[in-house]
């Protein structure tokens, strides 16, 4: 049997080459070169959730999740670029029209945004007027789009839900629109540009916008059905497997000629080197397989009409903090056995390093994902809705 690459994948590694050699001048610019995000856009990978009927790719979750880890094995904050563009490209399946296709049905057309509430939206004639500063925009310079959680409020500016229940949208504004504020001096993913970003007084029209928790998809197809939250933890589980993949080919590399001080054998003669690297591989093959299981199981199911079910996705918040923490340690690991060699700014391995411990510090692979899941598996009740 004949396995075919997705066009997008393909492209991804075609690409590798050229983003991997403008990793040092994404992160002294702390944002994505345009050039290289148009080159990236052309591929369609900033928007591999869109469906079918809005111009999607036809990519199944798995061949996503390799698109965003072969990206990030280059340059981790290009990875991360293309893994926020996408998951937030999922949207596009519970807006209304026109909006879904205004903001997602362009080849061109790259979201991103915070979803958590930071914002106050006043309900209007028309839609919402919206304010509010919210944190870690990835990505926000080159978007098309930028979403921020709200509160709907009432005049006294405390929370009010609208009469027909809307209380708190994930607004979509135009980037002329909000101001960006240049906050990202960081210890890793330095080139993402997750900047804070503005807005004030924004009129944002009637349905330009998602209720996460409470959403119900407009468009029926394996994207709606599928994890939203799942989504998001393994994108960046794949981000983070990425860059560990890299630090372990990278301290091959290495070890092949590196003598530690006061030893007369190269470290990949070094027992001690030999045992790490093992770990390393054997660790991050399974936690990746186990991943990519996951998300096959309950995407498989979300193409023959059936909603990913809690036990499933469970599973998938299980492997994505898993194989994010296996990718941090990894990448950890690499960095001690190589030595002195990888505390120098040109190593790439103090990178791989300083990227990884960042994306392991996401939210949606945050330790308490593990208490989440242990609740469920000792049987006790347990709060789901954020699964």
């Amino acid at each position: 049997m004949v396995l075919v690459t997705h066009p997008v994948l393909a492209a991804a590694r075609n690409l590798g080459p050229q983003v991997r050699a403008r990793s040092v001048e994404i992160e002294a610019l702390g944002t994505l070169p345009l050039d290289l995000v148009d080159t990236i856009r052309s591929t369609g990978a900033f928007r591999l959730c869109v469906p079918d009927d809005l111009g999607g790719p036809g990519i199944t979750v798995t061949e996503s999740l390799k698109v965003f880890e072969e990206f990030a094995y280059h340059d981790g904050s290009v990875g991360w670029c293309v893994a926020i563009g996408s998951t937030t490209s999922v949207l596009a399946s519970y807006l209304p029209d026109p909006h879904a296709g205004d903001l997602f049905g362009d080849p061109g057309a790259i979201g991103g945004g915070f979803v958590v509430p930071r914002g106050r939206a006043v309900p209007v004639d028309g839609g919402l007027r919206v304010s509010g500063r919210w944190q870690w925009g990835s990505g926000v310079r080159h978007c098309t789009t930028i979403g921020g959680g709200c509160f709907v409020v009432g005049a006294d500016g405390r929370p009010e839900p609208r009469t027909d229940g809307l209380a708190v949208p994930f607004v979509f504004m135009d980037p002329h629109d909000v101001e960006l504020i240049d906050t990202w001096d960081v210890a890793g993913l330095a080139g993402t540009g997750s900047v804070d970003f503005e807005a004030r007084d924004v009129f944002v029209p009637e349905g330009r916008w998602v209720q996460i928790h409470a959403a119900r998809p407009v468009r029926d197809n394996a994207w709606s059905r599928f994890s939203f939250y799942g989504l998001l933890a393994s994108g960046v589980a794949a981000v983070a497997v990425g860059i560990a993949r890299r630090s372990i080919d990278e301290l091959v590399e290495l070890a092949g000629a590196k003598k530690p001080q006061g030893s007369a054998r190269i470290l990949a003669e070094r027992a001690a080197t030999q045992a790490e690297v093992a770990r390393a591989e054997a660790r991050l093959a399974a936690a990746w397989t186990l991943l990519l299981d996951a998300v096959d199981d309950s995407f498989q199911d979300a193409r023959a009409g059936r909603p990913s079910t809690v036990d499933q996705r469970c599973r998938i918040r299980l492997a994505a903090t898993h194989a994010t923490e296996t990718a941090a340690d990894a990448a950890g690991s690499m960095f001690r056995t190589a030595g002195g060699a990888a505390v120098y700014r040109t190593s790439p391995i103090q990178r791989c390093f300083r990227d990884a411990a960042v994306a392991a510090q996401h939210a949606m692979v945050a330790p308490r994902t593990m208490e989440t899941v242990g609740r469920m598996r000792l049987g006790l009740d347990t709060e789901t809705s954020t699964l």
